[in-house]
């Protein structure tokens, strides 16, 4: 669930204004050391269920696949407002960067039979500044139009400067969208794909798309200056998207986030732990979830990485795994965490 700070923490600015205040700060601070890391103030659940759910193709009926899941893991959206955020990257013909139209549609119309109030579809491309283009050229404005959804060019819209509520980056503070503050519910709605930086990118990494591109500059470049592990933490910590609901049907293997291969893999994955949902979508690729820098942090403080604190539900995930390719820099992240490293790990999320 997005949580937004309170009246007295945030400062409501144009986006004219914001980036007159903001976009100096990163590079003023580039000298400095980093801050001391703080804990925020979250609770990480004992279990985490996680969904796998078996979707063949984008034919398949999307919509009754998340409602199952919405169902299974009693996600309860009645009366609220809910934004999705799908990945909307680059556009390629025949490639699996984005986020699929018919999941997006799917999940809506599902979170509306289930009692929500609004949803809302937003997201801020950070490679593409011409989102319009984008829209048309993957197909998701046609279903906006279809199911008369509103978009949000999380790029440009409005802001509110928030504190961050961990301290790996040294901001401080980031300016988010006032679309992203105002929903009840975010869900990060990404595509499954491994990731030339950060090994993989799945609901955590998702979050990169809801810094304004109109503040920071692109591709995001505040967030690449912090250090994309850092930045991941920080915004996961702060924004704390409520659902996840990851497009595996096809993802992508290799050089991700864009130039790599697509790979069937017939799934849509739920969980309203995005740490757990990620670890489980690592393992589902071939990927030991305690060997990726960020969820090996995440799992202090802000959600279940263990197999032991993951409740599945679904399908079995071993019968839909794949084997991911990936770059030789990340052939290391296939290799099984030995036990004293896995025990050392847990045991510093207990302390």
């Amino acid at each position: 669930m997005s949580v937004p700070p309170t009246v007295s923490d945030t400062v409501t600015l144009s986006r004219r204004d914001a980036l007159r205040a903001l976009t100096v700060l990163p590079f003023a601070a580039a000298g400095c050391r980093p801050a001391p890391y703080r804990r925020p103030d979250v609770s990480v659940p004992a279990m985490s269920d996680v969904a796998v759910l078996r979707a063949a193709g984008y034919t398949a009926d999307v919509a009754d696949v998340v409602g199952r899941g919405l169902r299974e893991l009693h996600v309860e959206v009645v009366g609220r407002r809910v934004l999705l955020k799908p990945n909307l990257v680059e556009y390629e013909p025949g490639t699996a960067i984005n986020t699929h139209p018919a999941v997006v549609a799917g999940a809506a119309s599902a979170l509306l039979r289930a009692g929500a109030a609004t949803v809302v579809v937003g997201e801020g491309p950070g490679h593409r500044r011409d989102t319009e283009f984008l829209l048309t050229a993957t197909g998701l404005y046609d279903v906006l139009t279809s199911e008369r959804l509103r978009f949000v060019d999380l790029n440009q819209d409005d802001v509110q400067v928030t504190p961050l509520r961990s301290r790996f980056t040294r901001l401080g503070s980031v300016a988010l969208p006032a679309e992203v503050l105002r929903a009840d519910l975010v869900v990060s709605m990404p595509k499954l794909k491994t990731h030339h930086w950060a090994g993989m990118t799945a609901s955590m990494k998702n979050l990169f798309g809801t810094v304004p591109g109109a503040v920071y500059g692109f591709p995001k470049n505040v967030l690449h200056v912090q250090g994309i592990v850092p930045s991941i933490l920080d915004l996961t910590a702060t924004i704390r998207p409520g659902l996840a609901i990851v497009d595996a049907v096809v993802g992508m293997e290799g050089d991700g986030p864009i130039m790599g291969r697509p790979r069937a893999l017939g799934a849509i994955v739920m969980g309203t732990d995005p740490v757990a949902v990620d670890a489980t979508c690592a393992r589902l690729i071939g990927l030991e979830p305690f060997r990726i820098e960020y969820l090996v942090k995440a799992s202090r403080f802000l959600g279940n990485v263990s197999a032991g604190r993951i409740r599945q539900v679904g399908e079995a995930p071993e019968r839909m795994a794949a084997r991911f390719d990936v770059l030789d820099h990340w052939l290391p992240l296939r290799e099984p965490l030995p036990f004293w490293r896995r025990w050392m790990i847990e045991g510093m999320r207990r302390g």
